[in-house]
């Protein structure tokens, strides 16, 4: 497999400003894969220190946290440890919490050694802890896109197709992108799903292996207890899924529990990255998230095919709708369109939403591209009056046009000022996000 990420660590690890890297994400999407199969061969030697399993070793982290003195009970255990030849990797991180703040000390006292830490949870971590901020860099791991998916598939072509300006190609060729569109849809971005899917062609068994990893989360979910109810959080779990594209009320996420509850609960699955909170804006000006309003909100999932996995969509069924739009309401059109925002765009997504009474008013998603701000409507066919859209482009004229994204092939409407893009561009509709902050 090939991952966005690989360019990412290689320029990390020759970088004259390198701190010590930690990558982030939720469970299995692949931070452990890209350090041992892409950096670590990069390096003469590499050392992994896996700290769920070693908590032996937790007790060397528990003194004053000088560099030396740690190596030197490490280099015990797993060997020579030597700065500009050694890639030191602290894998599942998050389980020795002073580890994290150890990380201040490598990049202040010895700068030369390669550090890198992965793992989940981490901001679970990130609460017993004082963080070493400005020591230390970050990655943030997604489940693999589209275009990672085609890679894998072998469909490099295609790949390559998807990140060209799509009115550039045929028609034909673009309806032959979005039949390819349709499985990922199924398949999703779970490394561990794409490479099933891969090796055997089955929808099955990749559905299996997508109800394991799901498994794996709710198992996850009883190590927040005291904090939560595990009962709680695997109810709003199930209904974020099932109202993604919709405005929610933490009220309405789970009749068993208080609304103060029940946003506890979308708060720590919003912090675990399996959920992501879409705030409402207001699009007059930059940065986005000066106007969030975090009492008004959609949400996306971490990855489309665990969402149609645990939303139990028909699969049989919904594969016969001849529009990708139409399939399931249009709710994996919406999450597929957020979920590739996230990871080619913005760690943050954005919509607007105006509410007036008799004359309510909602546009998808926002994007920004060379500094200006796009509003992005996700929509069944080129028909319909798209008022909403046209309604936020009168009323911020900011904003350049409007992009729509639709199962059909590229055109512009300059008089309406709207452009229509075929649903699987969304990794050309704004700036690519910094990878490493």
């Amino acid at each position: 497999m090939k991952r966005l990420a690989e360019e990412h660590v290689t320029a990390w690890k020759d970088s004259p400003r390198r701190k010590p890297l930690v990558i982030r994400g939720a469970r299995q999407v692949g931070k452990t894969w890209l350090v041992e199969n892409v950096l670590a061969k990069r390096f003469e030697s590499f050392v992994k220190i896996d700290l769920e399993k070693r908590r032996d070793l937790h007790l060397h982290f528990t003194g004053n946290l000088e560099p030396q003195a740690i190596l030197s009970h490490l280099e015990l255990t797993a060997g020579r440890i030597i700065p500009g030849k050694t890639l030191l990797f602290f894998d599942e991180i998050q389980a020795c919490p002073r580890a994290i703040m150890a990380l201040r000390y490598f990049y202040e006292e010895m700068p030369e050694l390669h550090v890198i830490g992965a793992g989940s949870l981490l901001e679970f971590a990130f609460g017993e802890i004082s963080m070493p901020v400005g020591r230390v860099q970050y990655l943030h791991m997604h489940p693999m896109t589209f275009y990672e998916y085609l890679l894998a598939m072998g469909k490099e072509v295609m790949a390559a197709y998807i990140l060209d300006p799509p009115d550039n190609l045929a028609e034909s060729a673009q309806q032959t992108i979005l039949t390819e569109l349709r499985r990922y849809f199924f398949v999703g971005g779970m490394p561990e799903c794409v490479k099933t899917y891969h090796d055997s062609g089955s929808m099955v068994a990749t559905f299996q292996v997508q109800s394991e990893i799901l498994d794996s989360y709710r198992d996850d979910f009883a190590k927040y207890l005291p904090r939560i109810d595990p009962m709680c959080l695997d109810a709003v779990f199930l209904n974020v899924a099932k109202s993604v594209g919709e405005q929610l009320k933490y009220t309405r996420l789970n009749d068993g529990h208080s609304g103060q509850m029940n946003r506890k609960a979308f708060d720590l699955l919003d912090k675990a990255r399996v959920i992501h909170k879409i705030p409402a804006c207001d699009p007059s000006g930059l940065p986005l998230g000066a106007t969030a309003n975090q009492k008004k909100f959609k949400a996306s999932m971490l990855d489309i095919g665990l969402m149609q996995r645990i939303c139990q969509v028909p699969v049989e069924l919904e594969l016969q709708q001849e529009n990708l739009l139409a399939m399931y309401r249009g709710k994996l059109a919406e999450q597929f369109v957020a979920q590739e925002l996230l990871a080619w765009h913005s760690s943050e997504l954005f919509y607007w939403a105006r509410d007036a009474r008799g004359s309510n008013a909602e546009v998808d998603y926002l994007v920004v591209r060379k500094g200006k701000i796009y509003p992005v409507e996700v929509k069944s066919g080129t028909g319909g009056s798209l008022r909403s859209l046209h309604l936020m482009l009168e009323k911020y004229p900011n904003c350049p046009q409007g992009l729509v994204l639709y199962s059909g092939p590229s055109k512009k409407l300059p008089g309406q000022k709207l452009e229509f893009l075929p649903l699987y561009s969304v990794a050309t509709l704004g700036d690519r996000r910094p990878a490493v902050v």
